[in-house]
């Protein structure tokens, strides 16, 4: 494995910091431009952390390898499960439609149902990491909340499946520099999404699926979730009225969906 190296935004950030101790060091009667330059920098961090797409903190798969896309093929990704409501509804729905899916599992999730992450994976199906514990402090972790967090969810998946996961996705996207470093020594990749349905909060088919397939193309990342997944009017996890529907569309378009492994692997 090569040797972790920063972005060169993360780069530029310390040697601010660097330059502002100096600067400090040097000029004391400077401090408030010392201190206005830091407060910016950590500024422009937190803005980088909260894009979820953004490739400012590390490498970030946001669509799938441009040799995957002349394949035409897409990667659905479904996050928050295992449910066991949920989660068996979708399993028989890509069955039936002989399709892949990324799963994005929640390590706690995962212990309390084994049983549907080894169902997923018998599938040919991805488990991939979600973390531990899917908690909402996740940008304010430091290297080693991290570890804990990620490393965790990454034993308990393997060791439920006994296949490693190969991406991790942080909850909604959001991180901080101390990510990168922890995904590399885990051998892990962060992937995030082309399109985002919304489907935690939208409990309408129409809308959600819309979101997902206006202007969809080969190469796009969707996601949707099994678990804290929306209801519908009458009461169905909204993915459950939406699958179906998305599948049926990438067939007429001539898009296959396949897992991220199967999409990133080299031809």
């Amino acid at each position: 494995m090569h040797a972790w190296r920063p972005t060169a935004f993360i780069v530029a950030s310390v040697l601010l910091h660097l330059g502002a101790a100096l600067l400090l060091l040097l000029q004391p009667a400077f401090w408030r431009w010392a201190l206005g330059a830091v407060l910016l920098d950590h500024a422009a961090l937190y803005a980088a952390g909260l894009w979820p797409r953004s490739t400012l903190l590390g490498p970030n798969l946001v669509r799938l390898p441009e040799a995957a896309a002349r394949r035409g093929e897409v990667a659905i990704t479904i996050d928050d499960g295992p449910d066991p409501e949920v989660t068996p509804q979708v399993l028989s729905i890509l069955a039936a439609a002989g399709a892949q899916a990324s799963f994005f599992c929640i390590g706690e999730r995962a212990a309390l149902h084994p049983e549907l992450c080894r169902a997923i994976a018998a599938a040919g199906h991805a488990v991939e990491n979600h973390g531990q514990s899917h908690r909402k402090r996740y940008a304010l972790l430091g290297w080693r909340g991290w570890q804990k967090e990620v490393g965790t969810a990454q034993a308990t998946l393997e060791a439920i499946t006994g296949q490693r996961p190969g991406f991790f996705r942080a909850l909604a996207g959001l991180r901080n520099p101390f990510l990168d470093p922890v995904l590399h020594r885990l051998g892990l990749s962060l992937a995030s999404w082309t399109r985002r349905a919304y489907d935690t909060r939208s409990g309408d088919p129409d809308t959600v699926l819309a979101r997902l397939t206006d202007n969809l193309s080969a190469g796009d990342i969707l996601l949707l979730h099994d678990g804290h997944a929306a209801r519908t009017a009458a009461g169905r996890p909204v993915i459950v009225e939406v699958l179906p529907r998305l599948l049926d569309e990438l067939v007429a378009r001539k898009l296959k969906p396949v897992t991220l492994a199967r999409a990133c692997k080299p031809s």
